[in-house]
């Protein structure tokens, strides 16, 4: 297990702390996305993308042992990293802790300010799905 999502929100200010230029920020975002452990090539359907993304953004859940494991891709280089984020702090967490996350760090690294408007409504629809898998889940138990 990597920690509580709070911690795990904590490491990721942290490391974009030590960034001064949001260029660099975006170097390491596109890093960050290189580095997403592959999907399973049988989630990159339509069942596993996810509405309202401009990029295409596939992301896969499942319950394990109490905890929700995602993985996840997209086609586009800044939106993998985002979702590589979103992944890195939500993954192996309860169902119920993912639910009503409170997802500062996207926040206070200044991710919201620095996307375009679309991309921008991509990373709360990426959110918004993981939230809701973190629902059903916790419903299940």
């Amino acid at each position: 297990m990597n920690g509580t999502i709070n911690a795990i929100q904590d490491e990721v200010v942290e490391e974009f702390g030590f960034f001064d230029r949001w260029m660099d920020k975006y170097e390491y975002l596109i890093d960050l996305g290189r580095k997403l452990p592959l999907i399973d090539a049988a989630y990159r359907d339509s069942a596993h993308l996810i509405p309202g993304c401009q990029s295409q953004v596939w992301l896969h859940s499942e319950l394990e042992g109490g905890r929700v494991r995602f993985t996840a891709d997209s086609d586009a280089i800044i939106t993998k990293g985002i979702i590589a984020l979103l992944v890195r702090v939500l993954s192996d967490q309860k169902p119920g802790d993912i639910a009503a996350a409170d997802l500062y760090f996207i926040d206070r690294i200044g991710l919201r300010e620095h996307l375009s408007p679309t991309r921008s409504n991509g990373l709360v629809n990426m959110v918004n799905r993981m939230r809701t898998i973190g629902e059903e889940y916790a419903r299940l138990n």
